[in-house]
């Protein structure tokens, strides 16, 4: 990467975005609409061929989901970037009223990946207009199954980063790859991002307490499992305070407790499940060893029987250091630096854009969009049944995703 006094000219390209602005929300509320979950998104699939249709890329349609991926070729070889997008929805009611809002009942795009999926549409189209200034290739990545789905794994394990040689010969190399995620949470047209772990990882826990059941009147008589589940409950998080440094932090949160039928009567068994977050793989495997031995330790001295699951999910999410440094200056110089926020410290949700970061250096960055007139603080976040996004921020994410390719690929 060229220093950035001698980088290619990226002032036009917030106006050239501005442009771009009303296509890119028509299409985010089409697709709004008709949100779809998981790896299989045909409707999506078929609104972003569309949108790249007349487009001088090269598409290829992935067959294990409805991955999209659309290589762009510059004027001179040079190495492969990635700019990826995500696409699916979440399984969850919309209570936001929108007039675009989902007509899919129990669905919702609760998560903004129909706004990723439409500012990478639009980048597309931006950056092969610009197409002369690039030395190397694009590579646009259209991914399913963000939420839970593992779709950038298929993804991968599909060719993802198997990108041919040129037509000179020269190899072209996926060296880099940039993602954008939107956010109620900053003030609309900021971006946020850090060098290291920016997001955690994210793993499943069950554990299944047997014991032996009877009448509520004669405990002495069963082996109750519940008051076990709760002192393992507890024992988990003091376990997490106790054995867990506060400088490489965990979570460990039980979302639900399963137990019994009715109020006289003592059951078999009880369910704990629950989620774990972590922000290095060593506290990560640190913390599954603990719970297994809180859990087992606890059954054991009530005579119960325990199985203890721990289901490995997204790893974490680690930005390159050198790469994010390079994406937020890129960034100041459109937005202004007083917009580039430096995160303190990692954000605990997850994202399986850490697939393709843990095979190829590059970034996530948040961008801010804000309802207009809502306090950051107190707009429903992510993942809400009422969140809602300020549409114009997709302007300044198109252009982000467009400056960034061109000043990597300069």
């Amino acid at each position: 990467m060229a220093e950035m006094e001698d980088g290619t000219d990226i002032s036009t390209l917030a106006e050239e975005s501005r442009d771009l602005l009303d296509d890119a929300v028509a299409m985010r509320r089409v697709l709004h609409q008709w949100p779809e979950l998981g790896n299989d998104l045909p409707i999506t699939r078929e609104q972003v061929l569309g949108a790249l249709e007349g487009l001088p890329l090269e598409v290829t349609l992935h067959d294990s989901t409805s991955g999209i991926v659309a290589v762009l070729d510059g004027a001179a070889p040079g190495p492969t970037i990635l700019l990826r997008g995500d696409m699916d929805a979440l399984e969850m009611p919309e209570d936001t009223g929108l007039e675009y809002g989902s007509k899919v009942d129990g669905s919702m795009h609760a998560c903004g990946h129909d706004t990723h999926t439409a500012m990478l549409a639009g980048a597309a189209r931006l950056l092969s207009t610009h197409r002369d200034q690039l030395a190397g290739r694009v590579l646009f990545m259209f991914q399913p199954g963000e939420e839970g789905h593992h779709g950038a794994k298929f993804m991968l394990e599909e060719g993802l980063l198997d990108v041919p040689a040129l037509a000179d010969g020269s190899p072209s190399p996926v060296d880099a790859a940039f993602a954008l995620h939107i956010t109620s949470s900053l003030p609309t047209g900021w971006v946020a991002t850090k060098g290291g772990p920016v997001m955690a990882s994210s793993d499943r826990l069950t554990i299944r307490l047997s014991g032996k059941g009877g009448h509520a009147s004669e405990p002495h008589r069963t082996l109750d499992p519940i008051p076990v589940a709760c002192e393992v409950v507890q024992a988990l998080q003091t376990m997490v305070t106790r054995r867990i440094d506060v400088f490489d932090p965990a979570v460990v949160t039980v979302a639900r407790i399963t137990a019994g039928t009715t109020s006289n009567v003592i059951p078999e068994s009880a369910l704990i499940e629950g989620t774990i977050r972590a922000v290095s793989e060593s506290t990560r495997r640190k913390v599954h060893d603990g719970i297994r031995r809180v859990a087992e330790g606890i059954a054991a001295a009530h005579e119960i029987e325990v199985e203890v699951e721990v289901v490995d999910g997204y790893p974490v999410t680690s930005n390159n250091s050198d790469f994010a440094k390079f994406a937020s200056s890129v960034a100041g110089e459109l937005i202004g630096a007083g917009q580039v926020v430096q995160l303190p410290h990692p954000v605990m949700g997850a994202e399986d854009f850490s697939y393709v970061l843990d095979r190829v250096p590059g970034t996530m960055m948040f961008l801010g969009g804000t309802p207009h007139g809502r306090d950051p603080s107190t707009a429903p976040p992510n993942h809400s049944n009422r969140v809602t996004f300020d549409e114009s921020a997709m302007a300044t994410g198109i252009s982000i995703y467009t400056a960034v390719a061109l000043r990597h690929l300069q």
